[in-house]
């Protein structure tokens, strides 16, 4: 589909789906001011539960991550692009819709250099899953490759999990790779860590303090040499193994927790120490003396893991299409623009982050390609909403046993989620009345259904993303009545 067609087919919410400047550089906008620094912090796997000023459960703590939130900006309805790693961390670099890029699962280790093409799945299986791209494709534009031309040194510490060592952080312009690579997780929490990309240094050290460490250690680099920076700080934590510092599991183990809190107190531990490394990054910057210089954004990459936290009141958790899978903690810190405490209700996605950092430093978006974020810069400056009226995802494979190949769009306050197998093929919500999705509308109100399932359509096809298709072969009828988890 052709994108003047798609524009006349969603109209004016289709707006900001703009593409850039010409070229593939990004270039200094008139009117430029100075350069502020951009701190980046994405944890893994962490829920938007898990944050104490989104909810407390009255066991978890995290108060440097509610002091940021007290000095800055807190969303409430913000999300990431998938319910899993790869595809967000593919759109937090790009500014687009996994479906366009064509990582739409989780990344299994590989050292391929060849994204492959075709479908997947045996007999068992109702339908045949697109496979998914195994690296991100060195033609895409990255935030350290927007910011490069401008002056800026970046880095990247911690959790890459977007290809092999063909296509590392510093393929995609970043300066420094501290600890990235194929992986999804780290071997272990203590040093040694066994991470090709970061020597190991002192027996027993934990992972999460070395990540800050390493972060405040370039961010000083930076000043001293006079460069504007931007770091990615990309925690593995608070992913699998569930392993923290003894010192704080016994502090968790010694409260009292909720009867009805499924987190343990490793977990809630591993949630301290990745706090603890928010106030060490950003304590640093008050030392240096870059605090008014310098944008801080905090988010996750997905929904909390089921299986070790608790993302209640939202329903479900990683990898599922509910609330509990996609929506994340969400901050952002601009001392002197943004009102301290402010809050802000405005769906923003992981795709908003590029395009947000380009208005912010005054550098055009990356040319010769649809970039499908929006600046989120009128939100945070009280100045004006989004254009955009819609967003979207876009998860073409099974997850676990219990989850279906699956589509989300969202619209004002309702969203739709639409299956590809299964006796049950659509579920509508009203998030304004029903934030936790526990009153499916799809059969009261079939016209909105049609209404949405029409745009989500639209949107598929304008992004050419890869959709699952019937299975010949498929042969196990048993598992269309299988009961759904979640």
């Amino acid at each position: 589909m052709r994108r003047r067609e798609f524009l006349q087919a969603l109209g004016a919410s289709a707006a900001s789906l703009a593409v850039g400047g010409i070229g593939s550089k990004a270039v200094r906008a008139a009117g430029a001011g100075s350069k502020p620094n951009i701190v980046l912090i994405l944890v893994d796997d962490m829920g938007w539960s898990d944050v104490v000023c989104n909810f407390d459960n009255r066991y978890f703590e995290t108060p440097n991550i509610d002091r940021l939130a007290g000095e800055g900006m807190r969303f409430t309805s913000a999300y990431a692009a998938c319910a899993v790693c790869s595809p967000t961390r593919a759109s937090v670099m790009t500014g687009r819709y996994p479906a366009r890029i064509g990582i739409t699962d989780w990344i299994r280790p590989t050292e391929a250099t060849v994204n492959p093409e075709g479908y997947e799945g045996g007999a068992s299986k109702e339908v045949l899953c697109p496979k998914n791209y195994v690296f991100l494709d060195p033609d895409e534009v990255t935030i350290a490759e927007v910011l490069k031309p401008a002056g800026y040194l970046s880095c990247h510490v911690g959790k890459w999990h977007l290809g092999g060592s063909s296509f590392y952080p510093p393929v995609q312009g970043f300066d420094y790779n501290i600890g990235g690579t194929s992986a999804g997780q780290p071997p272990t929490y203590f040093d040694p860590y066994r991470i090709s990309t970061l020597a190991n240094r002192q027996t027993g050290e934990y992972l999460t303090d070395r990540e800050a460490d390493e972060a405040v250690g370039f961010m000083q680099n930076a000043v001293d040499g006079g460069k504007p920076f931007f770091l990615y700080m990309a925690h593995y934590a608070v992913h699998s193994p569930i392993q923290a510092k003894s010192d704080i599991i016994d502090k968790y183990n010694s409260k009292r927790k909720p009867a009805d809190l499924s987190a343990s107190a490793k977990y809630a531990a591993m949630v301290e120490s990745v706090d603890d490394a928010v106030g060490t990054i950003v304590g640093k910057l008050d030392e240096i003396g870059i605090r008014n210089d310098t944008v801080v954004i905090f988010t996750s990459d997905n929904g909390g893991e089921s299986a070790f936290t608790d993302n209640a009141p939202l329903r479900a958790g990683k990898g599922y299409p509910y609330e509990g899978g996609i929506r994340e903690p969400w901050i952002v810190r601009w001392p002197g623009v943004v009102e301290a405490g402010s809050i802000c209700d405005e769906p923003v996605i992981t795709i908003d982050i590029l395009p947000t950092i380009c208005e912010v430093l005054g550098l055009r978006l990356p040319g010769g390609r649809v970039i499908d974020g929006e600046s989120i810069v009128p939100l945070l400056k009280q100045t004006g909403s989004l254009r955009r009226k819609e967003l979207f995802w876009h998860f073409p494979h099974y997850r676990y046993s219990q989850e279906l190949p699956y589509s989300i769009i969202r619209r004002g306050d309702w969203k739709l989620i639409k299956r590809y197998a299964g006796e049950k093929k659509y579920e509508l919500f009203n998030l304004q009345d029903d934030p936790y999705e526990q009153n499916d509308l799809a059969s009261a109100i079939p016209g909105k259904v049609r209404e949405l399932d029409e745009r989500l359509g639209i949107w598929l096809r304008y992004t050419n993303a890869k959709m699952p298709k019937k299975n010949p072969d498929y042969t196990n009828k048993a598992e269309k009545n299988r009961v759904r988890v979640g």
